[in-house]
């Protein structure tokens, strides 16, 4: 890969995550100012308010509601859904696998040889039934290329995880790891690039876009909407 490929892929990525992820991520934000999108616990309600701002006001509250899900569970889903639908596409599409089940393919610009790869975000995108897909998709292309006596080795069958650590396996990577390549995070983008610091190039563009966003009055303005629904809904409790 040359170096205007490798510059391209990041100015692609900084595009996709500035007018994807962080456009998604606000828009999931606004819909929180409708208390019914909350499955809430009043018996742990109170608690996690104190617990978070010393005081269960109102607003104090609605924080306790909407940070985790703005913080955590919201943004989380999105990435790992946007990474899936959109990332792979329009960013690696050029890069895509005409072969079902194969997500991406490329020359490994460590050993040269072709890789055919499922491609997933991060070391928790994976369940047990990923693994029986994944398995099964691999053991096709592997009969596929007995059919056409082509030259696919088993280490040119690998799952790659876009983000993560060696160390950040779970179970259902370690399974795959007994049978297939695993290439995570930097050695995923090493070999792909043939650039050692890739990984670490596409994290500090992720910190370049996230320093051109400042969403902190539309969290405010949420957390203003929605402890007015709250008031009402806990004003017999008051």
């Amino acid at each position: 890969m040359t170096t205007k490929e490798r510059i391209e892929i990041l100015n692609k990525y900084k595009v996709w995550f500035r007018e994807s992820l962080v456009k998604s991520h606000k828009k999931n934000t606004e819909k929180l100012k409708n208390i019914n999108e909350f499955n809430i616990n009043p018996l742990l309600l109170y608690y996690l308010a104190n617990f978070l701002e010393g005081n269960a006001d109102s607003k104090s509250l609605a924080k306790a509601l909407i940070y985790p899900r703005i913080l955590g569970t919201s943004i989380t889903t999105s990435f790992g859904t946007l990474m899936q639908g959109q990332f792979i596409t329009k960013v690696l599409g050029a890069y895509g696998s005409p072969i079902p089940g194969i997500d991406i393919q490329f020359i490994d610009q460590i050993d040269k040889r072709q890789k055919y790869c499922q491609l997933k975000s991060g070391p928790n995108a994976l369940n047990r039934d990923d693994v029986t897909t994944i398995k099964n998709h691999f053991k096709e292309m592997q009969n596929r290329a007995r059919l056409n006596k082509g030259d696919i080795r088993i280490g040119d069958l690998a799952f790659c995880l876009i983000y993560g650590e060696p160390d950040e396996k779970n179970s259902f990577v370690l399974e795959l790891e007994s049978h297939y390549n695993i290439f995570i995070g930097k050695e995923f983008w090493h070999r792909f690039t043939g650039d050692e610091g890739f990984y670490k190039s596409l994290i500090e563009v992720s910190g370049e876009v996230a320093n051109e966003i400042d969403m902190k009055e539309v969290v405010e303005d949420v957390v203003e909407v929605l402890s007015h629904q709250i008031e009402e809904r806990f004003k017999d409790l008051g």
